[in-house]
Protein backbone atom coordinates (compact mmCIF):
# COMPACT_ATOMS: atom_id res chain seq x y z
CA UNK A 1 0.00 0.00 0.00
CA UNK A 2 1.15 3.55 0.44
CA UNK A 3 0.70 7.02 1.85
CA UNK A 4 0.05 9.89 -0.57
CA UNK A 5 -0.95 13.39 0.52
CA UNK A 6 -2.06 16.61 -1.15
CA UNK A 7 -2.00 20.00 0.58
CA UNK A 8 -3.09 23.54 -0.32
CA UNK A 9 -1.84 26.31 1.97
CA UNK A 10 -1.33 29.95 1.12
CA UNK A 11 -0.33 30.13 -2.53
CA UNK A 12 1.39 26.73 -2.56
CA UNK A 13 0.13 23.26 -3.46
CA UNK A 14 2.09 20.14 -2.51
CA UNK A 15 1.79 16.45 -3.30
CA UNK A 16 3.97 13.86 -1.58
CA UNK A 17 4.28 10.06 -1.46
CA UNK A 18 6.41 7.32 0.01
CA UNK A 19 8.37 4.95 -2.24
CA UNK A 20 7.83 1.49 -0.71
CA UNK A 21 6.36 -1.40 -2.71
CA UNK A 22 4.81 -4.34 -0.84
CA UNK A 23 3.84 -7.81 -2.03
CA UNK A 24 1.92 -9.42 0.83
CA UNK A 25 4.51 -9.74 3.60
CA UNK A 26 7.42 -8.76 1.33
CA UNK A 27 8.72 -5.18 1.34
CA UNK A 28 10.62 -3.84 -1.67
CA UNK A 29 12.33 -0.66 -0.53
CA UNK A 30 13.85 2.15 -2.56
CA UNK A 31 17.26 0.46 -2.37
CA UNK A 32 15.93 -2.35 -4.58
CA UNK A 33 13.31 -0.60 -6.73
CA UNK A 34 13.25 2.97 -8.03
CA UNK A 35 9.55 3.27 -7.24
CA UNK A 36 7.50 6.42 -7.69
CA UNK A 37 3.80 6.82 -6.94
CA UNK A 38 3.45 10.29 -8.48
CA UNK A 39 3.69 11.21 -12.15
CA UNK A 40 3.52 14.45 -14.15
CA UNK A 41 0.77 15.15 -16.65
CA UNK A 42 0.90 17.97 -19.18
CA UNK A 43 -2.81 18.75 -19.35
CA UNK A 44 -4.68 21.42 -21.31
CA UNK A 45 -4.62 23.81 -18.34
CA UNK A 46 -0.95 23.22 -17.50
CA UNK A 47 1.13 20.88 -15.37
CA UNK A 48 -0.53 18.48 -12.92
CA UNK A 49 0.89 15.87 -10.58
CA UNK A 50 -1.09 12.65 -10.17
CA UNK A 51 -0.61 10.16 -7.34
CA UNK A 52 -2.43 6.87 -6.91
CA UNK A 53 -2.90 4.19 -4.29
CA UNK A 54 -3.72 0.54 -4.82
CA UNK A 55 -2.20 -2.18 -6.96
CA UNK A 56 1.25 -1.48 -8.38
CA UNK A 57 -0.25 -2.35 -11.78
CA UNK A 58 -2.39 0.81 -11.66
CA UNK A 59 0.59 3.15 -11.97
CA UNK A 60 1.85 2.26 -15.48
CA UNK A 61 -1.69 1.69 -16.72
CA UNK A 62 -2.99 5.10 -15.65
CA UNK A 63 0.19 6.87 -16.79
CA UNK A 64 -0.03 5.24 -20.24
CA UNK A 65 -3.80 5.75 -20.53
CA UNK A 66 -3.50 9.46 -19.73
CA UNK A 67 -0.62 9.72 -22.19
CA UNK A 68 -2.83 8.20 -24.90
CA UNK A 69 -5.42 11.00 -24.65
CA UNK A 70 -4.79 14.16 -26.68
CA UNK A 71 -3.59 17.00 -24.42
CA UNK A 72 -6.69 19.06 -25.25
CA UNK A 73 -8.85 16.29 -23.71
CA UNK A 74 -6.77 16.11 -20.52
CA UNK A 75 -8.34 18.74 -18.30
CA UNK A 76 -7.73 18.62 -14.55
CA UNK A 77 -8.45 22.20 -13.44
CA UNK A 78 -11.78 21.70 -11.62
CA UNK A 79 -13.97 18.97 -10.14
CA UNK A 80 -15.97 18.77 -13.36
CA UNK A 81 -12.84 18.61 -15.52
CA UNK A 82 -11.36 15.81 -13.41
CA UNK A 83 -14.66 13.91 -13.64
CA UNK A 84 -14.92 14.44 -17.42
CA UNK A 85 -11.30 13.38 -18.02
CA UNK A 86 -11.64 10.17 -16.01
CA UNK A 87 -14.97 9.40 -17.69
CA UNK A 88 -13.17 9.63 -21.06
CA UNK A 89 -10.37 7.43 -19.67
CA UNK A 90 -12.67 4.67 -18.45
CA UNK A 91 -13.31 3.01 -21.85
CA UNK A 92 -9.58 3.28 -22.63
CA UNK A 93 -8.77 1.53 -19.35
CA UNK A 94 -11.27 -1.23 -20.16
CA UNK A 95 -10.60 -1.76 -23.86
CA UNK A 96 -6.85 -1.16 -24.07
CA UNK A 97 -5.59 -2.11 -20.62
CA UNK A 98 -8.18 -4.81 -19.68
CA UNK A 99 -9.39 -3.18 -16.48
CA UNK A 100 -11.57 -5.56 -14.45
CA UNK A 101 -14.46 -3.34 -13.42
CA UNK A 102 -16.39 -5.71 -11.13
CA UNK A 103 -16.09 -5.26 -7.38
CA UNK A 104 -19.53 -6.45 -6.30
CA UNK A 105 -22.76 -7.50 -8.00
CA UNK A 106 -24.53 -4.54 -6.38
CA UNK A 107 -22.14 -1.87 -7.70
CA UNK A 108 -23.96 1.26 -8.87
CA UNK A 109 -21.37 1.88 -11.63
CA UNK A 110 -18.37 0.18 -13.18
CA UNK A 111 -15.36 0.69 -10.94
CA UNK A 112 -11.98 2.00 -12.03
CA UNK A 113 -10.48 0.18 -9.00
CA UNK A 114 -8.18 2.98 -7.86
CA UNK A 115 -7.90 6.05 -5.65
CA UNK A 116 -6.20 9.11 -7.15
CA UNK A 117 -5.12 12.54 -5.94
CA UNK A 118 -4.32 15.42 -8.29
CA UNK A 119 -2.38 18.60 -7.53
CA UNK A 120 -2.03 21.55 -9.86
CA UNK A 121 -2.14 25.33 -9.92
CA UNK A 122 -5.94 25.32 -9.52
CA UNK A 123 -6.00 23.22 -6.34
CA UNK A 124 -6.04 19.68 -4.97
CA UNK A 125 -8.51 16.96 -5.98
CA UNK A 126 -9.32 13.38 -5.09
CA UNK A 127 -10.96 10.77 -7.29
CA UNK A 128 -12.29 7.40 -6.14
CA UNK A 129 -13.27 4.18 -7.91
CA UNK A 130 -16.75 5.23 -9.10
CA UNK A 131 -15.33 8.53 -10.35
CA UNK A 132 -16.46 10.46 -7.30
CA UNK A 133 -14.45 13.69 -7.34
CA UNK A 134 -13.65 15.93 -4.37
CA UNK A 135 -11.93 19.32 -4.29
CA UNK A 136 -10.16 19.73 -0.96
CA UNK A 137 -9.75 23.10 0.71
CA UNK A 138 -6.72 22.27 2.89
CA UNK A 139 -5.37 18.70 2.72
CA UNK A 140 -6.17 15.04 2.13
CA UNK A 141 -4.47 11.63 2.11
CA UNK A 142 -5.01 8.24 0.47
CA UNK A 143 -3.51 4.80 0.99
CA UNK A 144 -2.94 2.57 4.00
CA UNK A 145 -1.19 5.31 6.00
CA UNK A 146 -3.86 7.96 5.37
CA UNK A 147 -5.18 8.07 8.95
CA UNK A 148 -1.72 8.73 10.37
CA UNK A 149 -1.05 11.34 7.69
CA UNK A 150 -4.37 13.11 8.21
CA UNK A 151 -3.80 13.33 11.97
CA UNK A 152 -0.28 14.69 11.56
CA UNK A 153 -1.33 17.24 8.92
CA UNK A 154 -4.21 18.39 11.11
CA UNK A 155 -1.79 18.88 14.02
CA UNK A 156 0.77 20.71 11.85
CA UNK A 157 -1.68 22.92 9.97
CA UNK A 158 -1.73 25.87 12.36
CA UNK A 159 2.03 26.24 12.74
CA UNK A 160 3.30 25.11 9.32
CA UNK A 161 4.46 27.88 7.04
CA UNK A 162 3.87 26.09 3.72
CA UNK A 163 1.97 23.31 2.00
CA UNK A 164 5.25 21.39 1.68
CA UNK A 165 5.78 21.49 5.44
CA UNK A 166 2.28 20.12 6.10
CA UNK A 167 2.75 17.40 3.47
CA UNK A 168 6.06 16.32 4.99
CA UNK A 169 4.45 16.06 8.45
CA UNK A 170 1.83 13.73 6.96
CA UNK A 171 4.32 11.57 5.12
CA UNK A 172 6.66 11.29 8.08
CA UNK A 173 3.76 10.08 10.24
CA UNK A 174 2.79 7.54 7.59
CA UNK A 175 6.37 6.26 7.36
CA UNK A 176 6.65 6.08 11.15
CA UNK A 177 3.43 4.23 11.93
CA UNK A 178 2.11 2.45 8.80
CA UNK A 179 3.83 -0.88 8.07
CA UNK A 180 3.24 -0.44 4.33
CA UNK A 181 4.80 3.03 4.04
CA UNK A 182 8.51 3.88 3.96
CA UNK A 183 10.86 6.54 2.65
CA UNK A 184 12.53 8.12 1.00
CA UNK A 185 9.69 10.52 0.34
CA UNK A 186 8.95 12.34 -2.92
CA UNK A 187 7.41 15.80 -2.69
CA UNK A 188 6.48 18.24 -5.47
CA UNK A 189 5.18 21.79 -5.09
CA UNK A 190 3.34 24.16 -7.42
CA UNK A 191 2.39 27.80 -7.04
CA UNK A 192 -1.37 28.20 -6.78
CA UNK A 193 -3.01 30.53 -9.28
CA UNK A 194 -4.25 33.67 -7.57
CA UNK A 195 -8.03 33.83 -7.51
CA UNK A 196 -9.52 36.32 -9.93
CA UNK A 197 -10.76 39.47 -8.25
CA UNK A 198 -13.88 41.20 -9.47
Amino acid sequence: MTTIVVVKKGLQVAIAADTLVTFGDTRLGHRFEDNSKIFRVEAAGGLSYVGLAGSAAHFPVLRKAMGALPTRQLRLGSKDEVFDTFTKLHPVLKDTFFLQTKEDDNDPYESSQFSVVVANATGIYGLYSYREVFEFKEFWAIGSGRSFALGAMHAAWGTAKSAREVAMAGLHAGCEFDKNTAGPVEVFTIQLKKPKTE
